[in-house]
């Protein structure tokens, strides 16, 4: 084996060096708690509204149901990024594995697919059960819900066998840092000593379809909304239906505004920083909003919550 292709084949799979923005902080060790207290309340918070939606039953339907599959994905989306890069400033090792980077890239990419494919299906949702009433028993039933959010896992998955392999297979010959605090595309591709640009430009269609697949049937999907909210003659009926198409434009605005920013928008406009910056807000407090932006305004949450603390309080004067 000749000295070149031994070099290819040892910074192919020697470890990355994740520096973070731990480094760029005045106060690393405060920076740090409040990562990790924000983590556990994208965990408690989200755990708390599929218990909910799960322990009642008048929240069995499909919206909540996409719901909850909505918080399992924040739940695991927040997992993948955050224990890591907690753990290495605990130990003061940022060092990340060939393998685990790769596995990190993997569920992270399949995770964002799968969230934006299932806001889609989201807004198809409220679409049924505004405009066709009658019908939503039927447009929207269990086998329609599982084969749905099934498709939505498959797709997001497709996304993490397409670029996971082909970004991991380029040689690093250049330093290993990577400007970020998880093994992220854009930044794993910035150390490649090879030309990928081709690569970037399939890369850049292939974002663009994922994102204008979801986008249009979005907003296809509220513009009839709106349409058949303004000829509603209840106001209470127009207030309701309009509540909850806000909830979800919300976080559709909030999900696919820094994904527009992360995969779309051209090298110019980017920088590590901003990166880091970007990937922190829909990495780790996307997944914290996500269910108070669901349960805040939302009655039959909160009176699934009411519900359960008074089972609790029962509970507890029984044992006395």
């Amino acid at each position: 084996m000749d000295t070149t292709t031994w070099k290819t084949n040892h910074t192919r799979w020697s470890d990355f060096i994740l520096t973070g923005f731990f480094s760029q902080s005045k106060h690393p060790a405060l920076l740090c708690v409040v990562i990790f207290v924000t983590f556990l309340m994208a965990l408690s918070e989200n755990a708390l509204l599929i218990l909910l939606i799960y322990s009642d039953a008048r929240l069995h339907t499909p919206m909540y149901f996409f719901i909850s599959q909505l918080s399992l994905m924040d739940m695991a989306y927040i997992s993948v990024t955050v224990p890591k890069m907690l753990r290495n400033q605990i130990t003061s090792e940022n060092k990340i594995s060939a393998p685990e980077c790769g596995m990190q890239m993997f569920l992270y990419v399949t995770l964002a697919g799968s969230e934006f494919f299932l806001l889609a299906t989201m807004a198809y949702d409220r679409y049924a059960a505004i405009c066709h009433p009658l019908r939503y028993p039927v447009l929207m039933n269990y086998k329609v819900c599982l084969l749905l959010v099934a498709g939505c896992w498959f797709l997001g998955s497709v996304d993490g066998f397409i670029f996971t392999p082909v970004t991991m297979t380029f040689p690093f010959c250049r330093s290993r840092e990577i400007h970020h605090f998880f093994c992220e595309v854009p930044a794993v591709l910035k150390l490649s000593c090879s030309d990928t640009s081709f690569y970037e430009i399939f890369m850049y269609l292939c974002c663009v379809l994922m994102l204008l697949i979801p986008v249009t049937v979005i907003l296809v999907s509220y513009y009839i909304i709106l349409l058949t909210i303004y000829r509603m003659n209840s106001a209470e009926g127009q207030k309701k239906a309009f509540a909850t198409c806000f909830s979800h434009m919300t976080v559709v605005i909030l999900f696919y505004g820094a994904a527009t920013y992360t995969y779309m928008l051209p090298s110019s406009y980017h920088s590590p920083e901003k990166d880091m910056m970007v990937s922190v807000f829909y990495t780790i407090l996307t997944p914290v909003l996500n269910p108070l932006i669901y349960s805040l305004r939302n009655k039959d949450v909160m009176g699934a919550v009411k519900k359960m603390l008074n089972v609790g309080s029962d509970f507890q004067e029984t044992i006395k």
